[in-house]
């Protein structure tokens, strides 16, 4: 529940404050950081590290 209120109450901020273009940033930040936790116990983090 905690979660889904935070998502919540960041969505109605970027609505009612007119900031939706923040959304594509905070979405790729979400996805690389999902990336980097995933990729460090696979045998393909020494490829993706290269990456950055």
């Amino acid at each position: 529940m905690g979660k889904l209120s935070l998502a919540a109450e960041v969505w109605a901020f970027l609505r009612q404050n007119k900031k939706l273009w923040l959304l594509p940033m905070i979405l790729v930040l979400l996805l690389l950081g999902a990336l980097l936790v995933f990729a460090q116990s696979s045998a393909l983090a020494p490829f993706i590290y290269t990456i950055f």
